[in-house]
C-alpha cells in the first residue's frame, strides 16, 4: 500500500459560525491522483484552504508526508513541499511572466530545483513566447499554464489544483489534462478538485465525493466508471 502523502482525519471547518466540513476523512496516496468532487458549495475549496493553512481546522488533523501542519503557518506547510493553484488562477497580473515565476521558486530542504523557469518553458511553450508580458495580457488558457508553473517553482511533492479547467475552451482544457496527466507519471501526489467529471475520471486514482460538507463517497474511479449511478445519486448528473 503507498505512503500517504496527505491526509485530513475528522476535520471540522468555519467560516464564522458557518459549520463548513464536518468530520471530513480522506487521503492521497504518494505518487496518486485524487479527484476530490462534489457540488457547488460542498467544501471542496475549503478543504484545499484547510490543506494550505489558510483556513485552520477547527477539529481533527491535517497530515503532509506523515508530518502533522495542522497548526503550522501557511509558509511552515509550504516548506513540507505543499503548492497550490488556486481557483481562479490568481497569477500577478502586475508582473511578468518570469517574474511571476521567479517570486515563487523554491528548492526543498537538501533537495536540488528540478522546477526552473527554464524547464517551466519547456513544459509551456507558449509562456516562453510571453516570457517578459505582463501576465494581465494573457489569455485565460496561458494565465491557468502561469498558475500550474508558479506552483511547480515551489518544486512541490504534493500538488494541489482548484478548478483549473474553470472557464476555459475545451481545447485549453484537453491541454490542461495532458499536464496533469504528465505531472502524475512523474512521480507527484495531486489533489484535483474539479466539476469537470470526466476530466477528473480519466486521470484520478481515486474519488472521493463531498455533498454539505461532508463525505459521502470514498473509492477507486474505475468503480464510478462502471457505475454511473455513484454521480447521479451524489451530484445529480449524468
Amino acid at each position: 500500500m503507498a505512503a500517504r502523502a496527505f491526509s485530513l482525519v475528522d476535520v471540522d471547518a468555519f467560516y464564522g459560525d458557518g459549520h463548513v466540513l464536518q468530520k471530513v476523512s480522506f487521503s492521497v496516496g504518494e505518487g496518486r491522483l485524487l479527484g476530490l468532487i462534489g457540488r457547488n458549495g460542498a467544501g471542496k475549496t475549503t478543504c484545499m484552504n484547510v490543506a494550505v493553512g489558510l483556513l485552520p481546522a477547527r477539529r481533527g488533523l491535517v497530515v503532509v508526508f506523515g508530518i502533522d501542519v495542522t497548526r503550522m503557518a501557511p509558509e511552515q506547510i509550504a516548506a513540507q513541499g505543499v503548492a497550490l493553484v488556486p481557483q481562479g488562477r490568481r497569477v500577478f497580473k502586475s508582473l511578468t511572466v518570469r517574474e511571476n515565476l521567479s517570486v515563487a521558486a523554491r528548492t526543498r530542504e537538501g533537495g536540488k530545483a528540478f522546477w526552473t523557469a527554464d524547464t517551466v518553458f519547456d513544459m509551456f511553450p507558449r509562456l516562453k513566447e510571453r516570457r517578459n508580458q505582463l501576465a494581465a495580457l494573457l489569455s485565460g488558457g496561458e494565465q491557468q499554464m502561469l498558475a500550474i508553473g508558479r506552483a511547480l517553482m515551489a518544486n512541490p511533492r504534493l500538488l494541489l489544483m482548484d478548478e483549473p479547467s474553470e472557464g476555459l475552451a475545451p481545447q485549453i482544457v484537453a491541454d490542461v489534462g495532458r499536464t496533469i496527466a504528465r505531472l502524475k507519471g512523474e512521480g507527484l501526489s495531486i489533489v484535483l478538485v474539479e466539476q469537470n467529471i470526466r476530466l477528473t475520471l480519466d486521470l484520478a486514482d481515486d474519488i472521493v465525493i463531498l455533498n454539505s460538507g461532508a463525505v459521502v463517497f470514498t473509492g477507486a474511479a474505475g468503480e464510478i466508471k462502471m457505475n454511473d449511478a455513484i454521480v447521479t445519486q451524489h451530484l445529480g448528473v449524468h
